[in-house]
C-alpha cells in the first residue's frame, strides 16, 4: 500500500524537484512556494539508523540547539507525530545522540510514569535491569524494539563515565505499588516514628495489584473521590514535613514521589474536560523540578502534541475532542528561547501498536506538513527559523491543522507552526515500530 501511495504522488515529487533549479537561482528566501524554500533550505539525511555517524544530522541540529554557547536550549523537546511510526522513533534516536555526544545533554524526560523511570534510570547508569522488561513495564505506546534500543544505548554511552546521562518520567498517571513501596523505605529509615501513621495512609491509596489499569478503573467508578485525594495530600504533607537535612537526596526524591500520588488522585477525579491541562501542567513542573535537582541540559521525549509550544492544542477524532495546554507550551513561558521545540514528521506509511499495523495515506492538503510530502528528499532537518519569503512566512503564521496522533480520522491543532515548532525532521516514509 505505501509503494502504491508513493507512486501517486511521484508526479508532485518529480515537479518539486525540478523547480529546485529555480530556487537554487533564488535562493532560499526567493523561493515561490513552500516545498520550493523547504527543499532548497532544508538539510537532507542520509540514514534514520540510529548507529549511523552523525554527520549529516549533527551540524544543522547544533547550530539550532545553540552549540554550547552561553543562551543555548536548556530543554529540547523531541516530538513525534505519532506513537508507534519506527522511522520517527529512529530519527529521534540520532537527535538524542546529537544533545548527547555532541553537545553535553545529561538527561532524557520521557513520556512515561514518574516510578517507572527510576528504575530504568538505574538500568541506564548501571544497575540492575534488561532492557525489554523494562520496556514491557512502559506506557503501552513506548513498547517496542526502537525504544528499547533508546535505553540500551543509554546505558552502553553510560558506561565507565562520570558524567553519566539520567533518566526522569515525568508523568503520574500510572502512579503504582512502587510508588508506595518507596515511600514506606523512606520513613522506614529515616523516621520510624511515623512509619505507622504513614502507612494508615498507604492502606487506604496503595493500589490492590500491580495492575494500575485495574485500579484506575476501579477509582473510577467511585461516587465520591474525594476522601482519596484528600487522603494523599495528607500523606503528601506528612512526608514534605519529616525532619531532613538540607541537599538530603532521599528526602527530596520520596517527598516528590509523594507528590505524584497526589497528582495521581487529582487527575482522576478532575472532569476529563479538565484533566489533559493538569496532566501537562504537571509534566512540565515536574521535568522542571529534574533540572533544577541536577542542573542538566533536558532531552524531553514525547508525543508532539505535549512537546509543541502550544497552548490552545486540540486533538480531533471520531471519539471526539480533548482541548489542553502543552507542557512545550509552559516551558517556553519558562524558558524563551532555552526551550527548542523539534517536531518530527511523516508524510505516509503505517505504525504500529498493540500487535496492529495502521496504514497512515500521504497527509491531507491543508495539513502543514503536507507541502514536506513535495520536497526532493527523502528525509531531511528544516529549521523553521530560516530566512524565508512572504508566501513561507504566511503559511508558519497560518493556524495550524496537522496529523492527529490517535489513528486515522484523528487532528490536531490550535496556534501555528510558528508557534509549535522550531525545527522539523522529516520522514517521506515510515514503517511500524516492532
Amino acid at each position: 500500500m505505501e509503494t502504491s501511495m508513493w507512486g501517486r504522488r511521484s508526479a508532485a515529487v518529480v515537479a518539486a524537484a525540478a523547480v529546485v533549479v529555480l530556487a537554487g537561482c533564488r535562493g532560499a528566501a526567493g523561493a515561490a512556494s513552500v516545498p520550493e524554500w523547504a527543499d532548497a533550505t532544508a538539510a537532507p539525511l542520509v540514514t534514520a539508523d540510529p548507529g549511523a555517524p552523525l554527520d549529516d544530522l549533527g551540524p544543522p541540529l547544533k547550530v539550532a540547539v545553540g552549540g554550547a554557547a552561553v543562551g543555548g536550549a536548556a530543554v529540547v523537546g523531541l516530538g513525534e507525530s505519532v506513537h508507534g511510526a519506527a522511522d520517527e522513533l529512529t530519527l529521534k534516536h540520532r537527535a538524542l545522540r546529537v544533545l548527547v555526544e555532541q553537545l553535553g545533554f545529561r538527561s532524557v524526560a520521557w513520556e512515561d510514569d514518574w516510578t517507572t523511570g527510576r528504575r530504568i534510570d538505574e538500568y541506564v547508569t548501571g544497575g540492575v535491569g534488561d532492557a525489554d522488561e523494562l520496556v514491557a513495564t512502559m506506557s503501552p505506546q513506548w513498547q517496542s524494539r526502537e525504544v528499547a534500543d533508546v535505553l540500551r544505548w543509554l546505558r552502553d554511552f553510560n558506561a565507565g563515565r562520570t558524567d553519566k546521562v539520567r533518566f526522569v518520567g515525568v508523568e503520574y498517571y500510572l502512579t503504582g505499588q512502587g510508588a508506595y513501596d518507596a515511600i514506606d523505605a523512606y520513613v522506614a529509615a529515616a523516621a520510624p516514628d511515623r512509619l505507622a501513621e504513614l502507612r494508615e495512609q498507604v492502606r487506604i491509596l496503595r493500589p490492590a495489584s500491580a495492575n494500575i489499569f485495574e485500579h484506575i478503573q476501579a477509582f473510577m467508578a467511585l461516587p465520591d473521590k474525594e476522601p482519596y485525594a484528600r487522603h494523599a495530600r495528607e500523606l503528601h504533607d506528612l512526608v514534605s514535613g519529616l525532619l531532613h537535612a538540607t541537599g538530603d537526596d532521599g528526602y527530596a526524591l520520596a517527598e516528590h514521589t509523594a507528590r505524584q500520588i497526589v497528582s495521581f488522585y487529582e487527575h482522576f477525579r478532575l472532569p476529563e474536560s479538565e484533566s489533559h491541562a493538569f496532566r501537562d501542567a504537571r509534566a512540565a513542573e515536574n521535568l522542571e523540578w529534574w533540572r533544577a535537582r541536577t542542573g542538566h541540559k533536558i532531552a524531553y521525549w514525547a508525543a508532539s502534541p505535549h512537546t509543541a509550544s502550544a497552548s490552545t492544542l486540540r486533538i480531533s477524532s471520531p471519539d471526539g475532542e480533548i482541548h489542553f495546554r502543552s507542557v512545550g507550551s509552559h516551558l517556553r513561558e519558562r524558558l524563551g528561547a532555552r526551550y527548542l521545540s523539534i517536531g518530527f514528521t511523516f508524510d505516509h506509511g503505517s505504525v504500529g501498536g498493540g500487535g496492529q499495523t495502521v496504514a497512515l495515506p500521504a497527509a491531507t492538503e491543508g495539513w502543514f506538513e503536507h507541502p514536506f510530502g513535495l520536497v526532493g528528499h527523502e528525509r531531511f532537518v528544516l529549521d523553521l527559523r530560516a530566512a524565508a519569503p512572504q508566501v513561507v512566512r504566511e503559511w508558519l503564521d497560518a493556524p495550524i491543522t496537522t496529523r492527529g496522533p490517535n489513528g486515522p480520522g484523528s487532528t490536531t491543532d490550535g496556534g501555528t507552526a510558528a508557534q509549535w515548532f522550531d525545527v522539523i525532521v522529516h520522514t517521506q516514509q515510515v514503517a511500524p515500530a516492532g
